[in-house]
């Protein structure tokens, strides 16, 4: 199967440098970055922290002038450039990286192009841009990876993986409820779901969920933390040495009413 060809788009303007690297080997699980280009006014002093790692990760900076003072017309160009893109037919999908919702037009468009559109950004990105994108990834999540990623002791590597605790959110009533009804959604009679469906529809159905946001790497850590759900893994029949895994939510014990005694007539 070929590999997807993705057009990576880097909003200098609106995007810390820090921890590029990691941004870019997240971008690679997708697919691979064929086009790389990042787009900003590199006369100004604020961006001078991006040329060094421009040259490490084969970024192409796009020069473009602030013309009016309070308009971004960094956005104009990533748009512009974007739409060429996409009608030169020389990608499979596209990776926004912004934390700014003027992208959420542009993100419609690519995807009814039939494009794949994946969003990274940081926490305060509006909402209507994460949802505009196929999968939305945090910037944060990928921060606290590799500042643990210098210490080579062995004993704690599973805990290195997590965020640190002021990266991470707690699991509320809401992200339950969304498990719950996904699970029932794809369930078969005996309620169990196949862990792998029941992600690919939690990604559908709100594309910034992410099992790393919650301090755990995988999807199913994270639900079997929860009490509400039960995990199972299965013998793969096909012969793959791969357990698979399904997950149900647990029945609530029913509880017996204890009858009482009959008062006795006078």
């Amino acid at each position: 199967m070929m590999e997807s060809r993705l057009a990576v788009l880097i909003d200098g303007d609106n995007i810390p440098s820090t921890h590029v690297k990691e941004m870019m080997e997240e971008i690679a699980k997708y697919g691979n970055p064929t086009l790389k280009r990042i787009y900003g006014d590199w006369t100004k002093p604020n961006l001078s922290k991006w040329k060094k790692v421009l040259l490490e990760n084969a970024i192409n900076p796009v020069q473009q002038y602030s013309y009016t003072v309070g308009k971004n017309a960094t956005d104009s160009a990533m748009i512009i450039d974007a739409m060429d893109i996409l009608y030169s037919q020389k990608v499979d999908g596209f990776c926004l990286v912004s934390s700014d919702s003027d992208f959420t037009r542009l993100a419609t468009r690519l995807r009814e192009a039939g494009m794949k559109v994946y969003g990274i950004g940081e926490k305060k990105t509006p909402n209507p841009f994460i949802v505009a994108c196929d999968k939305f990834i945090y910037i944060e999540i990928l921060k606290s990876g590799a500042d643990d990623s210098d210490d080579d002791d062995e004993e704690n590597s599973e805990e290195k993986k997590r965020p640190s605790s002021k990266n991470v959110d707690k699991i509320t009533r809401k992200e339950i409820k969304l498990i719950s009804t996904t699970i029932s959604d794809i369930a078969d009679d005996d309620g169990w779901a196949f862990m792998g469906d029941v992600g690919s529809l939690l990604q559908k159905k709100q594309p910034n969920f992410d099992a790393r946001n919650y301090g755990f790497q995988k999807l199913t850590p994270l639900i079997g933390s929860i009490n509400n759900f039960e995990v199972e893994q299965r013998e793969n029949t096909k012969g793959s040495r791969h357990k698979l895994i399904y997950v149900r939510i647990k029945e609530k014990p029913k509880t017996t009413r204890t009858s009482r005694p009959k008062s006795k007539q006078p």
